[in-house]
């Protein structure tokens, strides 16, 4: 009889991930330290406002109704494109991926530019989900396409209907997916900046950023940070209620039959309706307002010179952003699947506060510990692709975390049986099996660093230019026509991850 090596103690990976996490708390530590510093009577002062009140509704507001509306629409189409008779799924598939290469605050300044009605709460829970129901489309399509048909049939066996058996047999394994999804929507949402400032909805964020406008090192601005952090574990824990402890992994991709398409039969033309009309909301009304503007703004222009430049350094920061933010996410990943546990799980999720703070937070925070510790990375590129691998861990992780889920420990100790170490077990064995959610996390991080605007501002290199701080520059100026030609650089530079991300989940695999 073989003896399996122990797990425990075989890897550096667990210490690996906890350097990871004190990396990723930095910013916290700082807004935690300053609410401290502040005095309890300060603080009662700070916060205990009417405007205060204001803005944690209009937040939270936001927030639920972002979630609920990017949940209905990512199942929903994901529902459509993999479960039923749809035609030319695989393009339907394609459009209903690519808002995700419209950055949000782009989609805003599309709408705002067009008409002011979308300056409004609905108008704003419109926009924002539009830009963010991808999120959830994408994980639950991966979800959908590998699910078998056995576990419904066997439901329906047992007198259940269709519906019934769906509900209770296949939507418990959509959950974690449709969790993740809902979870970097919520993230997302108590983050954003450029889109609700363009949309004239004041949030936590847009109102932090005002007071760092107005003061540099503002006690009220840090004050709302702390609530931000607060209304982020709060998030937190409601996903992690939802999620359990149940276990979704299983051998192999599996090659069960799939389940029976739905014949749409008369509902044909209402669902062709509903996407083609969800489409044109999403992409067409952004890439109209785009080519109007090229078309008759008044400050249109072509500076070749400057457009090649923030398009060089979008892309290199881009590309150092994702490298690093993969290079931590995936040893946090597997301490959190491989060793699960309260101690795994509350690193997890410290992890992902530091994405509910706004980026002027994160950049902040960077520049006063590298100033007093570390004054020769101050402004260098190192410290900014440390705020982005800060600011996007949470998208690296959900896709590494739901890969490694579906990969069984037993692969891992058959390896180790066979005589492979710990390492090289994790680099033969376990990284080939995530390497779709490592591909996933690598294009999410991309695409959220190549339109990060406000840790740019502050962190890059004196003299660096990308396109979104570019994009932004113009925009807020309202020299629509100048802007244009960054925006349209934006989305023809996200169109490659936007790709990588939809084939990853083609939905022809169920036919």
């Amino acid at each position: 009889m073989t003896v399996l090596p122990a797990r425990r103690g075989a890897s550096a990976l667990p210490l690996v991930g906890l350097v990871v996490v004190l990396l990723a708390l930095i910013p916290l530590g700082y807004v935690v330290y300053a609410v401290l510093a502040m005095g309890p009577a300060d603080l009662h002062a700070l916060l205990w406002r009417p405007r205060v009140g204001e803005l944690l509704r209009n937040t939270l507001l936001l927030m639920l109704a972002t979630v609920a509306l990017t949940v209905l629409l990512g199942l929903g189409c994901a529902f459509l494109v993999c479960r039923t008779d749809l035609r030319l799924r695989g393009w339907w598939h394609g459009l209903l991926a690519a808002p995700l290469a419209v950055p949000a605050f782009v989609n805003s300044y599309g709408w705002v530019s067009l008409t002011n009605d979308v300056q409004s709460y609905l108008g704003t829970v419109l926009v924002v989900s539009l830009s963010y129901y991808p999120l959830v489309y994408l994980p639950v399509t991966g979800a959908l396409v590998s699910l078998e048909a056995a576990p419904e049939e066997v439901a329906r066996s047992l007198g259940r209907g269709r519906t019934a058996a769906f509900f209770s047999a296949a939507l418990p394994r959509l959950l974690p997916a449709v969790l993740g999804g809902a979870l970097l929507v919520g993230l997302h949402v108590l983050a954003e900046f450029g889109a609700l400032q363009l949309l004239n909805y004041d949030t936590f964020t847009t109102a932090i950023y005002g007071q760092y406008q107005s003061s540099f090192a503002s006690d009220a601005g840090t004050a709302l940070s702390g609530v931000l952090v607060v209304l982020c574990i709060l998030l937190l824990t409601v996903e992690l209620l939802g999620r359990g402890s149940r276990r979704v992994d299983r051998v192999g991709k599996g090659t069960g039959r799939r389940p029976e398409p739905i014949r749409l039969g008369w509902r044909t033309v209402p669902v062709l309706g509903l996407l083609t009309g969800l489409t044109v909301l999403a992409l067409g009304v952004p890439l109209y307002s785009l080519a109007h503007w090229l078309r008759v703004g008044s400050s249109t222009a072509f500076p070749v010179d400057e457009l090649t430049s923030a398009l060089a350094s979008t892309v290199g920061l881009a590309l150092g952003g994702a490298a690093l933010t993969m290079a931590m996410a995936m040893p946090l990943a597997w301490l959190v699947v491989r060793r699960r546990g309260v101690v795994s799980t509350v690193l997890e999720r410290a992890a992902y506060t530091a994405n509910s703070l706004p980026g002027i937070v994160v950049a902040l925070a960077l520049v006063t510990v590298s100033i007093r510790y570390a004054p020769s990375v101050y402004q260098t590129v190192p410290v900014l692709l440390l705020a982005y691998a800060i600011l996007f861990l949470p998208r690296a992780l959900v896709s590494v975390r739901s890969s490694l889920e579906q990969a069984p420990p037993l692969l891992d100790d058959v390896a180790r049986s066979l005589g492979l170490s710990a390492w090289r077990t994790f680099l033969r064995v376990t990284v080939r099996l995530v390497a779709p959610g490592v591909g996933a996390g690598l294009a999410l991080v991309f695409l959220a660093v190549s339109t990060e605007l406000t840790a740019t501002l502050l962190l890059s290199p004196i003299g660096t230019t990308t396109l979104a701080t570019e994009f932004w520059s113009n925009s807020s100026s309202v020299r629509y026509g100048a802007a244009a030609p960054y925006a349209v650089l934006l989305v023809l530079a996200a169109v490659p991850a936007t790709v990588m991300l939809s084939r990853q989940v083609r939905p022809e695999r169920t036919a």
